[in-house]
């Protein structure tokens, strides 16, 4: 998968993650509790605060979109 987004941090925090989705809090928040696999953004908490590979935001971009895997 070709990156996306170059000048962007491997691992991205909510603000980040919020600006590459153009998304609220409340629905980047939704999207990480989700219990649905399969609308799920793919995270993981450092204590308290969540943390997002730029790679599970790029992966959930091209599925909910449809797109084939560059």
């Amino acid at each position: 998968m070709s990156d996306l987004f170059p000048e962007y941090p491997q691992i991205l925090n909510v603000d980040d993650a919020c600006e590459l989705l153009r998304c609220g809090r409340n629905n980047l928040y939704r999207l990480l509790n989700s219990g649905n696999a399969e609308n799920k953004l793919k995270a993981y908490k450092n204590g308290r605060v969540w943390k997002i590979p730029k790679a599970a935001v790029q992966e959930y971009i091209m599925e909910q979109s449809r797109i084939k895997k560059l």
